[in-house]
């Protein structure tokens, strides 16, 4: 489980009286390596939120045109607040008024590998690799596979100020085909659009 202290910005943006976002406060049980996992919400702008799980939270980025499997495209992403592991399973809607109000479908989730090398060839460790800017991992999704990086491209203490890129490795994975339409793309839990999800009221 996550310290508090890492949470503090996600708890604090919520009131979980009112959303159903989970509050990161239950164990985590062992899985078959670090997951990722990539959530499409319809806010006040619909975008894609790519997260990725180091030191006992999802690091997350939001990415408004989404991750793309073609090697030239080179996706804008802005780091948010660390959220709870339990996101991942986070499908919904969240209310009109709260932070980030608007639906939220799991469009991939899966598992990762850090590929990141030092000068020496030996393995850097994801965290280790964000703070220094550069980060490549190997992504085994439903729907997303292969080689990512994700490097840094303005710093600042600032929140919302930095900024990185998401790029496809241009290896066996990687096609022309971009990404989905986000209004057309389905959940890879439930199989619902965003649409039909909040016709539902947020129920899978």
């Amino acid at each position: 489980m996550a310290s508090n202290e890492a949470l503090t910005d996600y708890r604090r943006k919520r009131d979980f009286t009112k959303t159903g976002e989970p509050k990161g406060d239950r164990s985590e049980t062992a899985r078959h390596g670090p997951c990722f996992v990539v959530q499409i919400h319809d806010a006040s702008t619909l975008h894609f939120d790519f997260r990725l799980e180091a030191d006992g939270v999802l690091k997350s980025w939001s990415v408004p045109k989404g991750p793309s499997d073609d090697p030239h495209d080179k996706r804008l992403a802005v780091p948010t607040e660390d959220h709870p592991l339990d996101y991942r399973d986070f499908e919904g809607v969240i209310a009109e008024g709260e932070y980030g109000a608007g639906t939220v479908i799991i469009w991939d989730e899966g598992t990762y590998r850090s590929i990141t090398t030092d000068r020496h060839g030996k393995e850097v460790g994801l965290a280790d690799a964000l703070e220094k800017g550069h980060v490549s991992f190997r992504l085994d999704g439903s729907k997303l596979h292969g080689g990512y990086a994700l490097t840094r491209i303005r710093k600042s203490q600032d929140e919302g100020r930095e900024a990185w890129l998401l790029v496809k490795h241009d290896d066996q994975r990687a096609s022309p085909h971009g990404t989905p339409d986000p209004h057309r793309a389905r959940s890879v839990r439930s199989g619902h659009t965003l649409k039909q999800l909040a016709a539902r009221g947020g129920s899978r």
